[in-house]
């Protein structure tokens, strides 16, 4: 069998097999693709000398399949890197079944063509909080999955996911042709949870405006804190409906005490990194010694009194709705771990973006109406500046409270300077935006 050296693993980015398509994912219900996990050294033989063979086994199925290059996750310090590359196929769930199928053969027929004698096994990578319902009570589900279809189901354990990576595998064992039927069984078992926990995640939006609900719950089972449980996702890494090229990129900066630097970077940056490749954004904090001007207010202590003048560093974020989400979820989430709250009060910190100067008015409203109902609908305290006193065509808007709340904060203001202008009464005029307390 012709291979493709591994050097020329397919990426997220450069994909093959497209027949000629754009970019956008087939339709298979609310876009669940199936993710499967194969050993390294199978790639070449599933891409094909010159990509041929994928684009076989995309024309037969009409399923695409994306080849990851990337390693799923840095490997935590003293642990070896993985040898599985995961494979993402997209399309109508029978589609990506044949596809499935197709690859099991290809991996079967290069294990024969090197004299390599070895059980087929297909792993199926799953969001945690989806996989009880593929157990089921006592196991009852996974056991009628293996009995229907002569395999042999396990699943990974729970220990093995961490907060950058939240799928586990689902490994299936037996004859091609049994593993291609059980492959089906789970693959609709997951897909219904997803959309049940999709469509009980949808009220959630009307805090987060301009936010898919699966980013809402690509950060389900993280920590502590979480107010939403027992939601289905997908990950950074795992099934997830990726944002659409219009939505803009944002830019938003978080304020972190100055102990806490070493802790989010991680040994040798491994955090830093890991929340880079969980997220898809840029993450950067600023040095130590940059000066940036004033500094933001602090948020309050847990007795309600003002904040400290503790040292504070910027950390700038950049990337779409999605990516701010799950980004400044695991820095709030790394503060917690490491003890920057106090008693039973969550984590705060101050959070900054810059809206367009002449809509400062609109976010305050009449007499301040506007700032005060949305501080009471998400619990962050936002400040804006002096009425008057903003120069240039940004303004600075500082948001303080927990994670759930500045999100909320920031959402609710960009999608509110990026509608439409509200019709005044007689033609326009100014808003009011007297009658702001700071």
């Amino acid at each position: 069998m012709e291979r493709e050296p591994n050097t020329g693993d397919v990426s997220s980015d450069d994909r093959i097999g497209d027949s000629g398509r754009g970019r956008g994912r087939p339709g298979r219900g609310v876009d669940f693709p199936l993710r499967i996990l194969v050993s390294s050294d199978m790639v070449g033989a599933i891409i094909g000398r010159g990509g041929a063979t994928i684009r076989n086994i995309t024309q037969e199925s009409r399923a695409r399949v994306d080849v990851h290059s990337r390693r799923k996750m840095e490997p935590a310090s003293g642990q070896i890197g993985q040898l599985e590359k995961a494979i993402t196929v997209y399309g109508q769930p029978e589609n990506c079944s044949s596809a499935c199928k197709r690859i099991l053969e290809v991996m079967e027929e290069e294990a024969r063509s090197v004299g390599k004698e070895q059980e087929i096994c297909l792993k199926i990578l799953a969001h945690n909080n989806l996989i009880g319902r593929i157990i089921g009570k006592q196991g009852a589900t996974i056991k009628k999955i293996m009995e229907d279809t002569s395999t042999k189901i396990t699943v990974s354990s729970i220990s093995d996911i961490s907060s950058f990576n939240l799928e586990r595998v689902i490994s299936i064992r037996g004859s091609i042709p049994n593993i291609s039927k059980a492959e089906s069984e789970v693959s609709s078992k997951l897909r219904a949870a997803y959309e049940t926990d999709l469509q009980a995640m949808a009220p959630q939006t009307m805090m987060f405006p301009g936010l898919h609900p699966a980013a809402m719950m690509s950060t389900v089972g993280l920590g502590a804190a979480q107010p939403y449980r027992g939601f289905g996702s997908a990950t950074g890494s795992g099934a997830r409906p990726v944002n659409p090229p219009e939505i803009p990129t944002e830019t938003s900066y978080l304020y972190i005490p100055n102990a806490a630097v070493g802790a989010v970077i991680g040994t040798k940056g491994s955090h830093i990194r890991n929340i880079i490749k969980f997220s898809g954004s840029t993450v950067k904090i600023s040095p130590a010694d940059e000066e940036s001007g004033p500094q933001p207010p602090q948020p309050p202590s847990a007795d309600g009194q003002p904040g400290t003048d503790e040292p504070r560093r910027k950390v700038t974020v950049v990337g779409n709705p999605e990516s701010q989400w799950k980004a400044q979820y695991l820095i709030f989430e790394k503060l917690r771990e490491e003890g920057f709250s106090s008693g039973l009060e969550d984590v705060k910190l101050t959070v900054e973006i810059m809206v367009p100067s002449s809509q400062v008015g609109r976010i305050i409203g009449k007499g301040g109406q506007n700032v005060r109902e949305m501080q009471r609908l998400t619990g962050a305290i936002i400040k804006l500046p002096e009425q008057g006193s903003s120069t240039g065509e940004e303004t600075s808007v500082h948001i303080i409270g927990s994670f759930y709340s500045t999100q909320s904060a920031q959402r609710r203001i960009r999608a509110m300077v990026t509608g439409p202008q509200p019709q005044m009464p007689n033609g326009g005029g100014a808003i009011d935006n007297t009658g702001l307390g700071n």
